[in-house]
């Protein structure tokens, strides 16, 4: 039996924590931790942290649209992240921490476009959403370290996610 595939990608600050929302969904295949949209090839860690690369922390998702479509990452995207803040998610901070949704295809532009503007229009939150919705780039694969960061280093994992703060802003915004 022959599954679809399609790409998704996703900037929402650390992606440690962007891993384990879409992890493990029937009919997603495939969740990596990368970096893209910035200036040089086969960036590290190390120059991503710093800031100074232009890259955003992202998880590349790979799926099968007949089993998990695009509206239900989005609907799970969103709820992940405060799409209001520019300079980063929760504790971390910098460009590499910005929100995106990286498009491959014009119907996901124009579904996550729709999507962000629903969000707009809904009065859930005060501030303008800064969420940039973005043409793909190339995605560098992470090191081996972050990948299934949740499940490969678990306390370390509890720990930065319950310092970020992260769970309780889904909680109070999101009702999730």
């Amino acid at each position: 039996m022959s599954q679809k595939r399609e790409k998704a990608m996703f900037a929402g600050g650390c992606f440690w924590c962007m891993v384990q929302p879409f992890d493990e969904q029937p009919g997603i295949l495939e969740v990596l931790s990368g970096y893209s949209g910035g200036e040089i090839d086969n960036p590290t860690y190390q120059q991503v942290k710093s800031g100074e690369t232009g890259h955003y922390e992202v998880v590349q998702i790979t799926y099968d649209p007949d089993l998990f479509s695009y509206e239900k990452l989005l609907s799970l995207y969103w709820p992940q992240i405060d799409p209001t803040d520019p300079h980063g998610q929760f504790q971390d901070r910098g460009s590499q921490y910005r929100t995106a949704i990286f498009y491959y295809t014009e119907q996901q532009r124009v579904q996550a476009e729709a999507t962000k503007t629903e969000i707009e229009k809904s009065g859930r939150f005060k501030k303008t959403i800064v969420t940039e919705i973005l043409p793909a780039k190339t995605f560098y694969l992470a090191e081996e370290k972050h990948q299934k960061f949740y499940k490969t280093h678990k306390e370390e994992y509890k720990l930065d996610r319950k310092k970020s703060g992260r769970d309780e802003f889904i909680k109070e915004n999101w009702n999730k």
